[in-house]
């Protein structure tokens, strides 16, 4: 019956933590934006990317009615930039065009127009961001991911270990530790490194909210685990850091993160 209880709790714990990652990934910065529109008697649903890799990124509106043309207004996120109009090209069914390409944690602000002749329409209320990345070997992501994974799966198996008086708290909380810091701060840093440039922009270099976020969660584990080692009783400090942890995942991954400002460059 123990033993029976233990899977329904990893059962829990992996559902939600499912359900966590989705949510960050959902609500963070370089999600796809989505845009609904009516237009020519037509509702249009487009996914408008923002973030994109190595070389130009192409936005892309599956737009069947040849009729509808569509205009793109852009320029450099954060720069004194003036904005650039520019028609997008319709091959086939689609409307095309392309952002130029920018340093890693550059960023373009973009919007676009559709126009049938008789109306216009604008896709967002606010200009979407984009930010390019460089490219991050997915022998690197892919254990990242898992990691990180991992780690909040753990976190809140620990938490509810500590919450029922069980007694693997300290051997979960352990692992949490050792998962958080494989994933978060050494190949956390390696892909960032990969992505933008730089291993840590967090305290005390920086104000990156995903580095910063990663080490106090980690440094909420350690404490938890020195006080179950002193008294494995201890409920507090476990719950607490798993408490801390969720909150952590429940900031959407790559706000504040890596960007340049143009601003803080001299005018040409």
């Amino acid at each position: 019956m123990k033993r029976f209880n233990s899977f329904l709790w990893w059962i829990f714990a992996i559902v939600f933590t499912v359900a966590i990652a989705s949510y960050q990934r959902i609500t963070g910065p370089t999600y796809p934006k989505t845009a609904t529109v009516n237009i020519s008697n037509s509702e249009l649903k487009f996914q408008l990317i923002r973030t994109h890799g190595d070389g130009d990124a192409e936005i892309k509106l599956f737009i069947p009615n040849k009729e509808i043309k569509g205009k793109i207004l852009f320029k450099r996120f954060k720069s004194y930039d003036t904005l650039t109009i520019a028609n997008m090209v319709r091959n086939g069914d689609n409307l095309l065009f392309s952002l130029p390409h920018q340093p890693p944690a550059g960023k373009i602000q973009y919007s676009i127009t559709l126009d049938n002749g008789l109306e216009k329409i604008e896709l967002t209320p606010e200009p979407v961001v984009i930010r390019f990345t460089g490219m991050v070997p997915l022998f690197i992501l892919i254990p990242h991911i898992i990691l990180m994974f991992l780690a909040m799966l753990f976190s809140t198996r620990t938490g509810i270990e500590a919450l029922i008086k069980g007694t693997n708290t300290l051997k979960y909380c352990k692992w949490t530790i050792i998962l958080l810091f494989a994933g978060g701060l050494i190949l956390g840093p390696i892909v960032q490194y990969y992505a933008f440039g730089a291993f840590w922009t967090g305290w005390p270099f920086g104000g990156d909210l995903t580095d910063n976020k990663t080490l106090i969660a980690l440094i909420f584990w350690v404490i938890a685990y020195f006080k179950l080692r002193k008294n494995p009783a201890n409920i507090m400090w476990p719950v607490m850091a798993s408490i801390i942890m969720l909150l952590v995942y429940l900031i959407p991954h790559s706000v504040f993160g890596s960007e340049i400002d143009h601003t803080k460059v001299p005018k040409l």
